[in-house]
């Protein structure tokens, strides 16, 4: 196993929806199953994750001021909450760990108000469009990073 190998996965608003929300869009997968598949993922790469979802961005800002303390790096998808809760961008600066933004939909291709990321320049990379497989991306991502900034 990495010395860093510690990565929080962090899902915001409607993520636990999944399932129910239009397949066309964000994937036939339920919240439980990607999280197992992301997991899975982990495993491949020698990463070990943590897993939290919440509907309350309070929730999601306390999390993201203790999550220094059980990580070395962030992935995080805040749903909806991506494109204007600046208190979420501001914890995720404060946690000052390389972060992965990953969004299961091309959210470039989408409602213009999706277009836009407040956390992404907080983040080392913006993975969109890809469904599960962009986890994989994320969490590979982190991997390389965490290597190369303990070398």
């Amino acid at each position: 196993m990495l010395a860093h190998n510690r990565i929080a996965v962090i899902s915001g608003v409607n993520l636990d929806q999944l399932g129910r929300r239009d397949p066309a869009i964000y994937g036939d997968l339920d919240y439980d199953r990607l999280t197992q598949r992301i997991g899975e993922f982990a495993k491949e790469l020698e990463l070990s994750t943590q897993f939290f979802q919440t509907n309350f961005e309070g929730e999601l800002v306390e999390y993201l001021h203790r999550v220094h303390d059980i990580a070395d790096a962030v992935v995080i998808n805040p749903g909806a909450w991506t494109h204007y809760s600046y208190a979420i961008r501001d914890a995720l600066e404060i946690a000052d760990l390389p972060a992965v933004e990953v969004h299961l939909s091309d959210v470039m291709n989408r409602e213009e108000f999706r277009r836009s990321s407040v956390i992404a320049d907080v983040c080392i990379a913006t993975v969109s469009g890809k469904g599960a497989d962009g986890y994989r991306e994320a969490l590979t991502t982190l991997r390389d990073h965490l290597a190369n900034t303990a070398a």
